[in-house]
């Protein structure tokens, strides 16, 4: 690449992906710009809602664990870098009959990977967590490894130590341009051109205006707080984070955070936006009464209407498998997109992995099955 260089490595979007891509490119020496069409930690993606859940033993499948567990220690590196409070240990309790797809997967997942939990059969599930009121023949399995993240300080956290440690950030600073090309990219805003070696792409919802090539699905993603009858009940010590599956509901929560309630969503119902620009923050109280009703038949502790609902989106791949690797006809330019909803609680360890790709050209995490050529190959 000739001509002078503004950076080794831009990085287009500072949600989750994007802060945690700007702190481990930082770690390694590299020059970083970093681009926010927002404000840093702001509420219009993917990584919001004061709270998410931590789960090792995932529902997605055993193969996941590696990178959940190498995240894990991440996640203790920098909140003791950032001296923030970003992990809270409370476990993590999946519910459903034994024979289920979500619960096969994350039996699978403690067994292959040795993972330490605990099998509650029907009767004992429902003695030591009342809370929930259970099906017939319902089990739990409680992931000792589990817990809650704080999302928008984390991203706050690892865009501050990516900043320390001389990476630059623009924020309210929109890049309308992405050119590969004279074996570097040229990164265009409303202002400037910038020109770097290799770019990082992580604009969540946004990621197909930038890079047609990975078109994801934009769908919402509804949060929704209920106050507790019993507040002490609900707490952290007494109350796992939980996912549910029960008669198709897929019902996922935490245990009271901000000292008045639990937080409780959905997963796959809403339907999707035409874009990032429709999101619509206030929803009519129809859109939110199947939470409720949800809500009602199985946690009965809870008063049944919302205190507050607050919505944020994602971008969704038809197989939700993420998008990761370096774009096939574009060497220069790494995406990071499409991690459909669940994505946040690995964002540490595939900051890593894009900092590996846009350094080295390769990583050591497998990562094979999410290349942005298996789209290519189907058209």
């Amino acid at each position: 690449m000739t001509g002078r260089l503004d950076a080794d490595v831009a990085v287009v979007g500072l949600g989750a992906m994007g802060a945690m891509s700007a702190w481990h490119l930082a770690r390694t020496g590299a020059s970083v710009l970093g681009f926010e069409q927002f404000g840093i930690a702001h509420d219009r993606g993917a990584a919001g809602g004061e709270s998410r859940l931590f789960r090792m033993a995932y529902h997605e499948g055993p193969e996941y664990v590696p990178l959940l567990r190498r995240a894990r220690e991440l996640w203790w590196e920098l909140a003791e870098a950032s001296g923030r409070d970003l992990f809270i240990p409370t476990g993590c309790l999946s519910i459903g009959l034994p024979g289920l797809a979500p619960m096969v997967n994350v039996r699978r997942s403690v067994t292959e990977h040795d993972l330490e939990h605990e099998i509650l059969g029907p009767d004992e599930l429902a003695v030591r967590y009342p809370q929930h009121r259970l099906h017939d023949g319902e089990i739990g399995i409680l992931d000792a490894a589990g817990g809650m993240l704080r999302p928008e300080l984390a991203v706050l956290a690892a865009a501050q130590q990516a900043i320390a440690l001389g990476a630059r950030l623009h924020e309210h600073t929109a890049v309308r341009g992405i050119e590969p090309g004279n074996g570097g990219v040229t990164i265009l805003t409303d202002d400037a051109r910038y020109r770097v070696r290799r770019v990082v792409v992580t604009a969540g919802p946004w990621t197909g205006e930038l890079v047609p090539a990975v078109a994801v699905t934009v769908k919402p993603i509804v949060l929704t707080w209920f106050a507790p009858a019993d507040l002490p009940a609900y707490g952290p010590d007494r109350f796992p984070a939980f996912v549910r599956d029960t008669d198709g509901v897929h019902l996922f929560g935490c245990p009271v955070l901000d000292g008045m309630s639990v937080k409780c969503g959905f997963a796959d119902v809403w339907e999707p936006l035409a874009g990032a620009q429709d999101l619509t923050r206030d929803l009519p109280d129809a859109a939110l009464r199947p939470l409720s009703d949800a809500v009602r038949r199985f946690l009965p502790g809870l008063h049944p209407e919302p205190i507050r609902h607050n919505v944020y989106m994602d971008g969704y791949t038809p197989d939700r498998t993420a998008v990761v690797g370096v774009l096939p006809d574009a060497p220069s330019v790494v995406v990071l997109a499409g991690f459909s909803g669940h994505g946040f609680k690995m964002a540490p360890v595939f900051g890593a992995i894009a900092a590996d790709l846009a350094l080295e050209g390769g990583t050591p995490f497998g990562i094979a099955r999410m290349s942005p050529a298996r789209f290519a190959a189907a058209t």
